[in-house]
């Protein structure tokens, strides 16, 4: 209970600092460039863990899959299941903050005289798409992965190293071990930095309003509402259609009578990680099997997050409208879609945690780390309600894996049993 509250703390702490750095921003104006080395010290203390974190949290998770029940097809569901829901969460987000602009007729000239554009590396025009895959996934040098502006890079590397572990078997247990300590580490050492955040955020937040002007908390204020409604339609329509996919009439049935306790449970302590128990619980009252409950919620915590999904369309989206970049082409949509199906998968299961799918979107798009905290802001506000379809959406997805492993009668078979 404690847990639950520390977090539950941590997010109305956040929403706080954000709502006084934003008032002292339009009263101070350009004055309170003053507080913006506390600020300049949340984003380095951010900086200084980011690698190791994203290495230890990403390899620990793959690494300790072993010694489950049918492994294999289990996975295969999952993945499935993970994929198929990420990218429609995906769509729909991107669909919805292209009818809702969050910056429309806000000045957006203000930003080119406080941050530093993107260096564009006028060799990369010349590089084969091909050339650019291999560039985007891959460095020439392993000191290179060390690097926060190779993220995309290291998740590749921490998957490959995590996976290896696992089919070591029991010569890889040690470094699984070891893994999975350098996680719990890493962990603790983001607590630490997540006392600060309140205050860190809180002074970078009014520097940008001062410097930028008040015109940009209109655009705040548009993203959390259309995050809002598009909660609501995500929430109550698509996990229905999920729950009927899952298992039919019965399956929308069952799902929505055991649905509200992990519901509540998201959104009061927006941390898919406390929820665990709570879904365990739910999910087989739904009739799950034991090994599918037992695999599919601890990993869905960490990487399955349709709400996270949802809320890196809208952050770069939202960077993308900022600095004035194109997004009508195809290849900007698939590129925006992609990396948030990403920024989902390697978001750490605690509030704050999306600080990891921040970078990266820095790092694909080459926005400057400068702009980390006017995305930071967007994580604070939404957390409540992506906390709500990353946590509870596991529940429902749990059903259709069930669907995916045991055939479609897998529910009128457990539900006989009981």
């Amino acid at each position: 209970m404690k847990k639950v509250l520390s977090n539950y703390k941590l997010t109305i702490f956040l929403l706080l600092s954000i709502l006084i750095g934003g008032i002292a921003g339009v009263v101070f104006g350009p004055k309170t460039a003053v507080v913006k080395p506390f600020g300049d010290l949340f984003l380095n203390l951010l900086f200084m863990i980011i690698v190791p974190l994203v290495f230890f949290s990403i390899a620990s998770s793959l690494a300790n899959m072993g010694g489950m029940k049918r492994l294999g097809k289990i996975m295969a569901g999952i993945f499935t299941v993970f994929f198929i829901t990420a990218v429609i969460s995906a769509i729909l987000g991107f669909i919805g903050i292209s009818i809702v602009d969050p910056l429309k007729n806000t000045d957006i000239s203000a930003i080119k005289s406080i941050m530093t554009e993107a260096a564009v590396d006028p060799e990369a025009e010349d590089v084969t798409f091909l050339g650019q895959l291999v560039q985007a996934f891959t460095v020439p040098d392993f000191q290179m992965l060390f690097s926060k502006n190779n993220m995309l890079q290291l998740i590749v590397f921490s998957i490959l190293f995590g996976l290896a572990t696992a089919m070591s078997g029991e010569k890889g247990k040690p470094i699984a071990n070891l893994l999975s300590s350098g996680s719990a580490v890493m962990m603790k050492i983001v607590g630490f930095v997540m006392y600060y955040a309140p205050i860190g955020l809180g002074c970078y937040f009014a520097t940008i309003i001062g410097e930028l002007g008040p015109q940009i908390l209109g655009g705040y204020v548009r993203v959390f509402v259309l995050y809002l409604v598009l909660t609501l339609i995500y929430f109550f329509g698509f996990f229905t259609l999920y729950a009927l996919a899952a298992g039919g009439k019965d399956g929308v049935k069952v799902f929505w009578k055991n649905a509200i306790t992990p519901s509540v449970s998201a959104i009061a302590t927006c941390s898919s990680a406390a929820c665990i128990p709570i879904n365990l619980a739910a999910v087989r009252k739904m009739g799950v099997p034991q090994d599918i409950a037992e695999t599919m919620i601890p990993l869905g915590a960490n990487t399955h997050k349709d709400g996270s999904v949802l809320g890196g369309v809208f952050k770069i989206v939202f960077l993308f409208s900022l600095f004035g970049k194109d997004m009508s082409s195809m290849t900007s949509i698939l590129t925006i879609l992609a990396v948030s199906f990403l920024v989902g998968a390697v978001m750490g299961a605690i509030p704050g945690g999306g600080m990891i799918g921040e970078m990266l979107i820095l790092s694909v798009f080459g926005f400057p780390p400068e702009v980390l905290p006017i995305i930071a802001v967007i994580s604070t506000i939404i957390d409540a309600p992506a906390t709500l379809l990353n946590s509870a959406g596991n529940t429902v997805s749990a059903m259709m894996v069930s669907r995916f492993v045991e055939g479609k009668n897998w529910l009128k078979e457990s539900l006989a049993l009981k």
